[in-house]
């Protein structure tokens, strides 16, 4: 028997895309803030010598972002243009995808450059950002779950 106010997208992402974003999400928000006491409290933050987890958490994180960059190629061939056009998101799928990008560069940063001056801001910026971002896109996917009827 069929509702009479039934969930409905315009812009729905293929339900295999959307499984790897979610998922994605979900697994760089996890290892993200297990890696931050791991590492401040009992690791190289704490000047101590990396615990054995710290390592296998920042390998964790690093495959978990190389699935979600994977699944946000996916949605910006189609779901991204059809967004850009519905207008109805595009605040939030323009701050998610700026905050993917300052992410990515961040990431890179931070593991890359050797530069030990900013690496705590930096590091403490990414954070931040990684879970504004994780936030914005819960309410981003919230509202596409809005009922029509």
């Amino acid at each position: 028997m069929d509702s009479p106010l039934r969930r409905t997208s315009l812009n729905a992402l293929r339900p295999w895309v959307r499984s790897l974003l979610v998922s994605s999400a979900w697994s760089l928000l996890v290892s993200g803030l297990i890696w931050l006491p791991v590492h401040y409290l009992y690791g190289s933050g704490a000047g101590e010598v990396p615990p054995p987890l710290e390592p296998w958490l920042m390998r964790w994180h690093g495959l978990a972002m190389l699935i979600g960059l994977y699944a946000l190629g996916a949605i910006s061939a189609t779901h991204v243009p059809r967004g850009w056009a519905l207008r109805r998101q595009r605040p939030s799928g323009a701050i998610l995808l700026a905050g993917w990008a300052v992410l990515a560069g961040s990431g890179w940063a931070l593991y890359y450059l050797p530069v030990d001056d900013w690496r705590p801001w930096l590091g403490t910026g990414h954070a931040l950002v990684g879970v504004a971002v994780f936030l914005v896109g819960l309410a981003h996917d919230r509202r596409r779950r809005g009922t029509r009827s």
